[in-house]
This record gives structure tokens, C-alpha cells and sequence, in this order.
């Protein structure tokens, strides 16, 4: 069983920066990809980024690329999300997801992941 804790959510100006980060509480390192998603009042569950198991590869929403920056610490399991130029419209909780794969085929899909945190408010003020 995995468990993923996130933290780094907050109020933020537009055009600012927040660092969100992800735990993933196993004894050995995850040999799987996290991803984040984010999920606005009223809108579905959106992917923002994932990266790969060795954190060789990432991967982007369109909407987030050039702005947005995941990465990930295998020694802490913990994945990262940077957040730069951040939009009112960004506003949303920001969900942390993983599966413990090394396939990387779907990875954009909320039904892909088997472990999911329960998320962290991020809040962007015009």
C-alpha cells in the first residue's frame, strides 16, 4: 500500500510561483510514475504533469507546458511540482497520483494510477 501525502498548496497572485511536493510513504524507492492532476469547482479532473520512474521523462498537460516543471527526489519518493505565471483560472486542488509501473502508456489518464492523495488547495487571486 502506498500513501501519498501533498503539501505546498496556498494563495498565490497571478504570475507567481508555488512549489507543490508529493511523499510517497514506502519503505523501498517508488518504482513507478507520479503524476499530478488538478480538479476547478464544477470542471472534471484535469492531468498537469507525470513523470517516469526514473525520472528521465515528463510529461505535460498543454495547457501547463513552459510554465510547469515536475520532478522527483527517488532517494525522499517525493515528486515535485513547480509552478511559475500561475492564472486565476489554475485555481483548483491539486491531486498527487502514482503506479507502482514502468509503463508509461495512458499515464495522462486518471484511471491509470492506483494511489491517490487527497490533495492540496491551490488558490490564484487576479
Amino acid at each position: 500500500q502506498v500513501q501519498l501525502v501533498e503539501s505546498g498548496g496556498g494563495l498565490v497572485q497571478a504570475g507567481g510561483s508555488l512549489r507543490l511536493s508529493c511523499a510517497a510513504s514506502v519503505g523501498t524507492p517508488l518504482m513507478g510514475v507520479m503524476g499530478w492532476f488538478r480538479q476547478a469547482p464544477g470542471k472534471k479532473r484535469e492531468f498537469v504533469a507525470a513523470i517516469n520512474w526514473s525520472g528521465a521523462s515528463q510529461y505535460y498537460g498543454d495547457s501547463v507546458k513552459a510554465r510547469f516543471t515536475i520532478a522527483k527526489d527517488n532517494a525522499k519518493n517525493t515528486a515535485y511540482l513547480h509552478m511559475n505565471s500561475l492564472k486565476p483560472e489554475e485555481t483548483a486542488v491539486y491531486f498527487c497520483a502514482a503506479r507502482l509501473s514502468t509503463t508509461t502508456a495512458l499515464l495522462s489518464t486518471g484511471e491509470y494510477y492506483d494511489y491517490w492523495g487527497q490533495g492540496t488547495q491551490v488558490v490564484v487571486s487576479a
